[in-house]
């Protein structure tokens, strides 16, 4: 494995089991997160997505896995080496009610004995800058929000209300249907509206496959199809941006719109996109400081389309 791949892919996957299209019950989706962490590949692995109405079945089905002294017997061994599994809320309920049902998950489980998880970023979508400037007082300071922006709409005013709040942006880049699925033109913008603001953002929804391509939009018997967005497309596209400010908008579709994995070239100094270059630093800042993560309801799909790409090391395939 080269450290590219490794830098581009470090706990990018918000694992989120609980929404579509997998729509999984609490339990097998907490029990999912609890193997991920325990697997090779739980370097991948991010924040454990949850709505703000379903916290308190978190800790109900949770629980036992989560680390801690009552951890069950699977999880014993590896329970005093691992930090609370991060949770990322989706507010799915007026705030008020939902930052109760946060505060009170988080005091419950800094104690070892309930299991250790720890709530510290919400998701919220807005419509308008004074949305963002009201929910942004009224969050606890050791909560950061991601805001979902619409990327057909003008974006500069909302994109501007986040800017030097440590606040961060959020993009949906598909859905069960080809009418939500965003075209790359608009992906595009959302990232260029983003890197002249200097606001981080993550993505979700869509972006089960590396490279973009036709697949079938749920797991269905007879699913919809259609051209899904790729994760390597998308945070490629960001990090080039970053990094370079003449990778303009024109050329982040043309990356965007990458259908051919063999142009994804990824070695231990550099990777490179058709002729475009860039280092392992300015990678390594752009995942830090811009292109976050993005939520997948998959992390299997993900992990193992790398391994067929031939881009991770030898392992075992994802169940």
């Amino acid at each position: 494995m080269t450290q590219t791949i490794r830098t581009l892919m470090d706990s990018l996957i918000d694992y989120a089991g609980l929404f579509p299209p997998a729509r999984l019950d609490m339990a097998p989706a907490c029990e999912n997160y609890a193997r991920y962490l325990h697997s090779e590949h739980a370097w991948m692995l991010g924040r454990f997505i949850c709505s703000a109405s379903r916290l308190e079945e978190l800790s109900t089905h949770g629980a036992l896995s989560m680390p801690g002294t009552h951890a069950t017997s699977g999880y014993r061994e590896h329970a005093t080496s691992l930090d609370p599994w991060r949770i990322s809320t989706v507010i799915d309920i007026d705030l008020e009610p939902a930052l109760d049902a946060i505060v009170a998950f988080n005091e419950r489980h800094s104690n070892e004995d309930a299991g250790l998880a720890l709530c510290d970023t919400v998701e919220i979508r807005v419509h308008d800058p004074r949305a963002i400037d009201e929910t942004i007082e009224r969050l606890p300071e050791a909560i950061v929000p991601f805001f979902e922006l619409d990327p057909s709409q003008d974006l500069r005013g909302l994109v501007a209300a986040l800017a030097g709040d440590e606040a961060c942006a959020k993009i949906r880049c598909g859905g069960v249907q080809p009418s939500m699925i965003p075209p790359a033109e608009h992906i595009a913008h959302f990232i260029d509206t983003c890197a002249l603001a200097q606001v981080p953002f993550k993505a979700t929804a869509g972006l089960h496959h590396p490279v973009r391509g036709q697949y079938p939009l749920t797991y269905d018997e007879n699913p919809p199809r259609a051209c899904m967005h790729g994760f390597l497309n998308v945070f490629l596209a960001a990090a080039f941006r970053i990094h370079d400010p003449s990778f303009d908008v024109d050329e982040m579709v043309s990356l965007l719109s990458e259908t051919d994995p063999a142009q994804f070239v990824f070695e231990d100094e550099s990777v490179r996109w058709r002729s475009h270059e860039m280092d392992l630093e300015a990678l390594t800042h752009a995942r830090r400081s811009f292109c976050l993560a993005y939520g997948s309801c998959s992390f299997a799909e993900p992990v193992n389309e790398l391994r067929e790409m031939g881009l991770l090391a030898d392992s075992a395939p994802v169940a």
